[in-house]
């Protein structure tokens, strides 16, 4: 069993930035990757980005593409979605995900956290 817990998201204003972070606990898995996903009210869920944990390739949806950067840091494992120049439309609960060595999909996701853009 994985635990995710994230943290970091906040009320800001179109423009600023912010970081979430989400530690991962418990595991008895490998980890293949990691991904950040995000959720507006009366929407689906969507990918934001994703890195895998060994060699360091990362994938981002189109909409963040030169504004979010996903990193992670092995020793704490713990991912990181840096977002610059926020637009209200980025307004979601962003939700962490962990995907397991071997597995075709995300297997465990975190609580998620709040961001809120203003205009």
């Amino acid at each position: 069993q994985v635990q995710l817990v994230e943290s970091g998201g906040g009320l800001v204003q179109a423009g600023d930035s912010l970081r979430l972070s989400c530690a991962a606990s418990g595991r008895a898995f490998s980890t293949y990757a990691m991904g950040w996903f995000r959720q507006a009210p009366g929407k689906d869920r969507d990918f934001v980005a994703s890195i895998m944990w060994t060699g360091y390739s990362t994938n981002y949806a189109d909409s963040v593409k030169g504004r979010f950067t996903i990193s992670r840091d092995i020793a704490k494992n713990t991912v990181y979605l840096q977002m610059n120049n926020l637009k209200p439309e980025d307004t979601a609960v962003y939700y962490c995900a962990y995907r397991k060595l071997g597995s075709g999909k995300y297997d465990y996701w975190g609580q998620g956290t709040q961001v809120t853009v203003s205009s």
